[in-house]
C-alpha cells in the first residue's frame, strides 16, 4: 500500500487553497493500492521551529502521531497559496520540524493556487527550491491553479471542467514518479 500525505499549507481561517487539497484527496482516495491522508496546517498547533526532531525520542508526546504520519508517508503533495511571491510560511514551518531523512528520495507533488491569473507560479518556484533542500524529489508537472475560487467549490468539487485535464495530468505524473521512487527504494532494501 502506497501512503500519500497531502499537506494543505494555508493557515488562514477561510483558506481557499484547501479546496485544491480536498480535490486532489478526492481524486486519490479511490485509487487502488493508495492510502491518502489530508493534513491541514490549521489543525496542527506548532510553534515556530526551535529544534528539528531528528529522532522519535526527540518528539514531544503530543506530536508523536504527526511524526509517525510524516515518517510513514511514501510521498507528499504540498498545497500552498501564494503569499507575496512565495509559499506559505506555515507550510515551511511544519516541514522544518522534521529531519531530512523523512523526506529523502520521496516524491513531492506541488499544487499552488491564487485568486489571480498566475495561479501561484512564484510559490511553486519557491517550493521547487525547497523540495531538494529537504532531500526530496519534485514531480516536474505541477498543478498551478489560477482563479482557484472559480475552479473548485468549498468541498473540493471541480466547478470548471476545462481544468480537469490539468488535474488528471498532475496526478498521473505524480503517481508515475512516486511508483518509480518506491520501486527503487524497494530494490535497495
Amino acid at each position: 500500500m502506497t501512503k500519500i500525505l497531502i499537506i494543505s499549507g494555508s493557515p488562514r481561517e477561510k483558506t481557499v487553497s484547501l479546496r485544491l487539497a480536498k480535490h486532489v484527496f478526492i481524486k486519490l482516495k479511490n485509487k487502488e493500492d493508495i492510502e491518502v491522508d489530508l493534513l491541514d496546517v490549521r489543525e496542527v498547533d506548532l510553534s515556530f521551529i526551535q529544534v528539528v526532531w531528528k529522532k522519535e525520542e526527540d518528539v514531544p508526546s503530543e506530536y508523536l502521531p504527526l511524526f509517525q504520519k510524516m515518517k510513514n508517508a511514501d510521498g507528499f503533495i504540498l498545497v500552498s497559496p501564494e503569499y507575496n511571491g512565495g509559499h506559505s510560511s506555515a507550510l515551511k514551518n511544519l516541514l522544518d520540524h522534521f529531519p531530512k531523512s523523512i523526506y529523502k528520495q520521496k516524491a513531492f507533488g506541488i499544487v499552488t493556487g491564487s485568486l489571480g491569473a498566475m495561479g501561484g507560479m512564484r510559490a511553486a518556484q519557491k517550493l521547487l527550491l525547497l523540495v531538494p533542500a529537504l532531500s526530496g524529489i519534485a514531480s516536474p508537472f505541477m498543478m498551478i491553479t489560477p482563479q482557484m475560487d472559480k475552479k473548485f467549490d468549498e468541498d473540493g468539487n471541480l466547478k470548471d471542467e476545462s481544468f480537469s485535464g490539468s488535474v488528471d495530468r498532475f496526478i498521473s505524473e505524480y503517481l508515475w514518479l512516486l511508483e518509480r521512487l518506491k520501486n527503487y527504494e524497494n530494490q535497495l532494501a
